[in-house]
């Protein structure tokens, strides 16, 4: 009769909705992480920036011009090494460098990283003291709780509960895209709970990039695996992120001024990942 609701009818959309989550969690690790952290780290136009916008364009040839704040000169801090350091590009890698593969023999030494002081009860552990150790393990720290549950609107939280006023805009980063292309192409909104749908990220790896201002600045960058997994349909990848850290006097928080160079991208553990610079910090990969 038509019209007339039978079960299979009713799970029909049901199924599909499943199938398409599942392959979007399949095909995110091939061809979106590349695109997701790109679009992330554009920050970029053709033109000239308008008269009084204190930006500046940097030419790189093949690429986009690209546009930056202009140092402004601070008391105390030297704006123009800090520029230097978060903006001098890390390595780039292949998409096919993030996805599980085989580890290298040669993954260098531990990197030891400090234990926070204020763990119990606390959203995002803190407490970390004020060496470039420290500003490795407050990043690990925040993006392990911001990405959990692949949430863009938790992950802007948690960039905003460790960043200082005037620190670069959220929706500029790669983690923040990146999740937000991901729930962009599963048809999932931003705030969205989706029942049988976990993410998490595992930090394995990092590495310090550099330091200024006679080690109150720090560029720090964590390498972890991000693991979606929906009903038993699963997919890892290995995820860099890289931050510059400002010591206010009791804390590590994501600076003002320049954002940091895109991250590399590998499976923790593996050749491309010691290529790029990363040391263990005493986890074992999965």
């Amino acid at each position: 009769m038509s019209g007339m609701f039978t079960p299979d009818a009713d799970r029909r959309p049901r199924r599909a909705r499943m199938t398409i989550l599942a392959l979007v969690l399949v095909t995110l690790a091939a061809v979106g992480l590349a695109a997701a952290l790109a679009i992330a780290n554009y920050r970029s136009t053709t033109t000239a920036p308008p008269a009084g916008t204190g930006l500046s364009h940097t030419a790189v040839p093949g690429k986009v011009t690209t546009l930056e704040p202009e140092p402004t000169p601070e008391p105390g801090w030297d704006v123009v090494a800090q520029k230097k350091l978060a903006l001098r590009p890390m390595l780039r890698l292949p998409a096919e460098a993030a996805q599980p593969h085989e580890l290298s023999p040669q993954a260098g030494p531990v990197l030891q990283i400090p234990e926070p002081s204020h763990a119990a009860g606390v959203w995002i552990p803190g407490g970390f003291p004020g060496t470039p150790e420290g500003a490795l393990a407050q990043l690990k720290a925040a993006d392990e709780a911001g990405l959990r549950g692949g949430d863009p609107t938790v992950y802007d939280r948690a960039y905003a509960d460790i960043a200082l006023p005037g620190a670069p805009a959220v929706d500029r980063t790669g983690l923040h895209t990146l999740l937000s292309t991901f729930r962009m192409r599963a048809g999932i909104a931003a705030g969205e709970l989706k029942p049988g749908l976990t993410v998490t990220y595992d930090v394995t790896h990092g590495q310090i990039k550099g330091t200024t201002d006679q080690g109150r600045y720090a560029v720090v960058c964590v390498l972890g695996i991000l693991t979606f997994d929906y009903k038993g349909q699963s997919t890892s990848m290995g995820v860099g992120d890289c931050q510059a850290m400002r010591w206010t006097g009791d804390a590590w928080r994501i600076s003002t001024g320049n954002q940091a160079a895109m991250a590399a991208s590998a499976w923790p553990g593996s050749a491309e990942s010691v290529q790029a610079g990363y040391r263990s910090l005493g986890e074992i990969p999965r």
